[in-house]
């Protein structure tokens, strides 16, 4: 069994004594692992970081065996080196996709979002509000899009959208919410793809999908809790923004 393809590193882990493992993301085969001979060498060790864009090719005796990797080293996105926000915000992104995608499964939309989002590391001014749109790319791949287009209430689409449901992930306007309101997540403007999206905005639509990731996806997958790198990247994200 052998198959080739390019995709991006989602880690890589020492395997005995001189091997690594890897799981790479890729279009057509999807979150997918195999040992890298020599992998723990110092040679390979600057091409198996996370977010680096690889051409691999895996070999294995059985289809179902771990199998062996070849990689040869495309890009390395080593501008998100040198942004600590941007580090952190490309390891959520691959501790995501280890968390909420099932092993060697294609999801090729998604695939091609998270290329395109990784290169933008080196844009800090629209990087933060192109993960939170990644996000909800992400919950909508794995069956918990949120439906923000009209209003669940009244059945209309209207110009005061300002709440989520918690429990249906679909939008609310004011005049619909009424009296549960306090009941409901905040919307921003930014997740309705309206306005400058200021950090605060993006804070908030993260509220957002943290929700639907930790109480609709999670328990789906067993309800394990969240990645601890997304919590890093938000906190980091709201270290920067002015207090009050």
């Amino acid at each position: 069994m052998d198959w080739r393809d390019q995709g991006i590193l989602l880690s890589s882990r020492r395997h005995g004594e001189s091997a690594a493992i890897i799981e790479v993301f890729t279009p057509e085969h999807g979150r997918h692992a195999g040992v890298v001979r020599g992998g723990a060498s110092r040679k390979m060790a600057p091409v198996l970081q996370p977010g680096a864009q690889v051409d691999v090719t895996w070999r294995a005796r059985l289809e179902d065996h771990i199998g062996t990797y070849t990689v040869e080293p495309l890009r390395s996105r080593a501008a998100a080196m040198s942004n600590r926000l941007a580090l952190s915000g490309l390891m959520a992104v691959c501790a995501l996709v280890l968390f909420a995608l099932p092993e060697r499964e294609a999801h090729r939309t998604l695939y091609r979002r998270t290329e395109t989002l990784l290169d933008l590391l080196d844009r800090p001014d629209i990087w933060p509000l192109a993960y939170l749109k990644w996000e909800l790319a992400l919950l909508e791949e794995m069956g918990f899009g949120l439906d923000l287009r009209t209003c669940a209430v009244l059945g209309e689409k209207a110009n005061d959208l300002s709440y989520v449901s918690p429990r249906t992930g679909r939008a609310v306007s004011r005049a619909g919410a009424g009296e549960y309101a306090e009941r409901l997540l905040l919307l921003p403007p930014c997740l309705l793809g309206q306005g400058p999206a200021p950090d605060a905005e993006i804070l908030q639509g993260f509220a957002v999908t943290g929700h639907f990731l930790r109480h609709h996806l999670a328990p789906h997958l067993g309800d394990r809790p969240l990645p601890d790198a997304r919590a890093r990247f938000i906190a980091r994200l709201a270290a920067g923004f002015p207090p009050g």
